[in-house]
């Protein structure tokens, strides 16, 4: 996990995740649970595109809600421990509407002009845990896009030398 901003006191924080495993290959069942996560993570910023295309309202408990569900039926719902995502500003967490329906029921709108991350992760006490996180901004126009850098696909082999 990693944010940043450049130094203007004015400029956003960018906040991103990437998962490694420290071994030469990651292992299948790890794999497949990411790419679960990877799923989720893309839905959700889907989801955003359709309502901001259709100009319809969207608040943030609603993406939580859905990735939460989608987790739920593919088996992982009760690995799920954090809200999807964070609005991101001029603090790291900022002050729009986050992407919430577990800590709390923000029933706050994304808005045009804001950005958010959207990270689900899946935590099984004493065996793993993992995360992806991607920053989505949603442009004074409506239109969503992410955050200009590689979305991660894959867990990182951290011992694979190639």
């Amino acid at each position: 996990d990693i944010w940043a901003k450049p130094p203007e006191p004015s400029a956003l924080y960018a906040d991103i995740t990437w998962m490694a495993y420290a071994g030469e290959e990651v292992p299948g069942r790890f794999a497949d649970i990411f790419a679960v996560l990877c799923q989720a993570r893309d839905r959700a910023v889907e989801l955003i595109r359709e309502a901001f295309h259709q100009q319809r309202p969207l608040a943030g408990y609603e993406v939580d809600r859905f990735v939460r569900t989608f987790l739920q039926a593919a088996g992982y719902g009760e690995l799920f421990l954090h809200r999807t995502g964070h609005s991101l500003g001029t603090e790291v967490h900022g002050p729009g509407a986050n992407l919430d329906d577990y800590e709390t029921h923000d029933t706050r709108r994304l808005l045009p002009g804001t950005a958010v991350t959207v990270e689900p992760g899946l935590y099984q006490m004493g065996e793993f845990g993992m995360r992806t996180e991607i920053d989505v901004q949603i442009w004074s126009d409506g239109t969503v896009v992410l955050c200009p850098v590689p979305v991660q696909e894959r867990i990182i082999p951290l011992l694979a030398w190639e």
